[in-house]
């Protein structure tokens, strides 16, 4: 045997094995869903979603989002995963009707890609507070400063520099990224797409999938091809740690434990030695004020 072809020979099987394992998952498409506020439940599901595609060597991470908004550190969370993210991620505002607002929309604006259903909407994303302080007249404020006392003001200008990064870093409108947050202005997924504000309508998962194949995606300092048409898609669902914060998270859950622990306590403190209330109520009141820490606003 030639020793060059013999030497050519283990030189390719050598390549084969070293590529081997980086290759085993590059056809698999993980799928995370988040309905519902963005919370600490949301964004512990979602960047233990983002780092499990990432150990498993997924080729694409797609968010289906619909959401009302959420809190502004939960979200700060799953953006940093987001853009740390070595796995390309596509948020995918669906189905038919879902929304994108406020905290969804700098997710949007994050993503690698930000595609969405037709009859769905994105924007409203200015700050607000659980409990705004009264507005006092400023003679002093600009015209055209945002409404709120110099807290909030700072609140918005910070926010809108927030989103305006991001458009910058992902090629976006960056304009009309500052107006959702300083006008509170939102749009169709039709009118977002003409004007740049996302990348793809599609009608559901295996459309956004063929529409992706083939795309360019700049991941730091290098880019990569999708391949998606065949590609194995993968559903993770929330754990039941997950669903009980985002039960707990619900207002109107919130609410109901805080009372039950309140008058829980009262019936123990009324009559002594009964245990059960005061345990109950103690259990009760804490999972209440755990959960008003969690709520969104």
């Amino acid at each position: 045997m030639n020793p060059l072809h013999a030497l050519s020979r283990f030189a390719l099987w050598t390549c084969c094995l070293i590529l081997l394992p980086f290759s085993a998952n590059a056809t698999t498409v993980r799928v995370l869903t988040v309905q519902g506020a963005i919370g600490p439940a949301s964004a512990d599901y979602l960047v233990r979603g983002l780092d499990k595609a990432i150990a498993d060597r997924a080729q694409l991470v797609v968010i289906e989002l619909d959401t009302p908004g959420g809190l502004d550190t939960s979200m700060r969370d799953i953006i940093k995963a987001i853009l740390a993210s070595p796995v390309p991620v596509a948020t995918y505002v669906s189905p038919q009707g879902a929304r994108a607002a406020s905290a969804g929309t700098y997710i949007l604006y994050a993503s690698h890609i930000a595609a969405m259903a037709p009859a769905t909407n994105l924007g409203a994303a200015t700050p607000v507070e659980l409990a705004p302080a009264g507005d006092k007249p400023d003679a002093a404020r600009p015209a055209d400063a945002p409404p709120g006392d110099a807290k909030m003001r700072k609140v918005v200008h910070d926010a809108a520099a927030y989103i305006r990064s991001l458009a910058e870093l992902r090629g976006r409108n960056a304009e009309w990224a500052e107006r959702a947050v300083r006008e509170a202005v939102s749009l169709p997924a039709s009118e977002a797409l003409k004007l740049k504000v996302i990348d793809v309508v599609a009608t559901d998962l295996d459309d956004l999938l063929r529409q992706l194949n083939g795309r360019s995606v700049k991941l730091g300092d290098r880019t990569i091809t999708l391949d998606t048409v065949h590609a194995t898609v993968e559903r993770v669902m929330p754990d039941w740690r997950s669903r009980l914060l985002a039960v707990i998270g619900d207002p109107s859950i919130a609410y109901i434990l805080m009372l039950l622990g309140i008058y829980g306590l009262i019936y123990e403190f009324a009559n002594p030695g009964m245990l059960f209330p005061g345990v109950v109520g103690g259990i009760c009141l804490l999972l209440g004020l755990f959960a008003m820490q969690v709520m969104p606003i």
